[in-house]
């Protein structure tokens, strides 16, 4: 009977160790830290992601200091892609093989972000674009595990084709850099106002190469077409030069532009004193934006960097918080988890409340559109508003047709 009792009793204390070592293994396992890994053409495309990077690393702050996610601390690996699509792809299988990243996030250039997203799919890994604006990341390249955060090509285009049509305008000369992005802003704009103004007309159409623009050549050919109007996709070093020599060259005078992205302080701050006044901009006016979201954003990036926030910024702080936001709802990072409870979140951003939209998994964040202004030697935004992004979407089955097209 003491024998049986002795054997009993280690039994217990066996099964209590056992049991105290599965708890201590499963606090363990809550407590990892959250693994995000982003991968962005740094090098390359260093004015708008310098901003962008301190954008992530304010908010990665914040979530941290308020007790993680579910308890586990957020850290960052970041990977430079170098502008190349290759080079994205083997940092996104070195991130899932060797850090063991739990997430995908990040990309800038379209190509790129077109490339992550059929790697995600290969690897049924979660990845969120933060960036890069080609229609194709939702629509035909769409699949379950890619999600966007920012405004679209066709939901920019869409925004600013009202005010072109205003102008009433009918010959039109269009200039884009020749890569997927350029490519799709330039039919989009050209699809939607030959809608809205049936009579227009595209007499000239420049797509130099990205990064490598002969502005001299390219102002030359707009000019000789004696367009009435121009619409303009170029943006960083391509733009500066564009507007450079289409000042000395008079292209501008008496002509209406419209303008993808100029607005944005990445680009538009660079001008100075060349800034043009008067052309029709998506972007981003920090100075003048008065909501209680963007006063706190606005203050926190301030007081962190003792400077102000670009575009880039606002999208690097919303690609974490959208992160945050999903994993929480989940309470997982597992990656299916994560599709469900990305599929129609809610998330609060600088420039409001946006919705990951279950039907293709594009976020309703808007844009602001104005026009440039000259102030004192430094470009603005005047007479801007900000366009809700729900509202310049294509219509449910137009989206079904291009996600079921092979």
């Amino acid at each position: 009977m003491t024998f049986t009792w002795n054997l009993l009793k280690t039994a217990a204390a066996v099964l209590a160790t056992t049991g105290a070592l599965a708890a201590t293994t499963v606090h363990a396992q809550a407590q990892k830290p959250i693994k995000i890994g982003e991968i962005n053409s740094y090098k390359a495309q260093p004015a708008f992601l310098e901003p962008y990077r301190k954008g992530m690393d304010l908010a990665v702050e914040e979530i941290n200091a308020a007790g993680g996610i579910n308890g586990r601390k957020v850290e960052l690996f970041v990977r430079d892609d170098n502008g190349n699509p290759g080079e994205a792809v083997r940092a996104a299988e070195e991130l899932l093989a060797r850090e063991q990243v739990d997430v995908l996030a990040g990309s800038f250039l379209s190509n790129i972000g077109l490339a992550l997203t059929d790697f995600a799919k290969q690897k049924k890994v979660f990845f969120l674009a933060g960036e890069p604006l080609t229609d194709k990341i939702v629509w035909q390249n769409g699949n379950r595990y890619t999600f966007r955060l920012r405004t679209s090509t066709y939901m920019q285009a869409a925004m600013l084709v009202p005010e072109a049509a205003k102008m009433k305008k009918k010959r039109w000369a269009i200039v884009y850099p020749n890569y997927e992005y350029g490519q799709s802003a330039a039919a989009t704009f050209k699809a939607l106002l030959k809608a809205a103004q049936p009579d227009v007309e595209f007499v000239a159409e420049q797509a130099p190469p990205l990064g490598r623009v002969d502005a001299g050549s390219v102002v030359q050919a707009l000019a000789d077409a004696k367009p009435d109007a121009i619409f303009n996709v170029l943006f960083a070093a391509d733009l500066s030069k564009f507007v450079r020599e289409g000042n000395t060259r008079g292209l501008f005078h008496g002509r209406e532009v419209v303008s993808l992205l100029t607005g944005e302080p990445e680009y538009l701050d660079p001008l100075k004193d060349e800034t043009p006044n008067g052309w029709v901009v998506t972007g981003y006016p920090w100075y003048g934006i008065q909501t209680p979201e963007h006063k706190a954003f606005f203050l926190a990036y301030q007081g962190k960097y003792k400077d102000h926030p670009r575009l880039g910024s606002v999208v690097g702080y919303s690609t974490i918080k959208s992160l945050a936001e999903g994993m929480k709802k989940a309470r997982s990072t597992d990656t299916e988890k994560l599709i469900e409870a990305f599929s129609g979140l809610e998330v609060l951003t600088p420039f409001g409340k946006v919705t990951y939209r279950a039907l293709d998994h594009q976020s309703t964040m808007g844009a602001y559109v104005g026009r440039t202004a000259n102030r004192n030697g430094a470009g603005t935004m005047v007479d801007y508003k900000y366009l809700d992004g729900a509202k310049y979407l294509p219509s449910d089955e137009e989206v079904k047709k291009m996600r079921a097209a092979p």
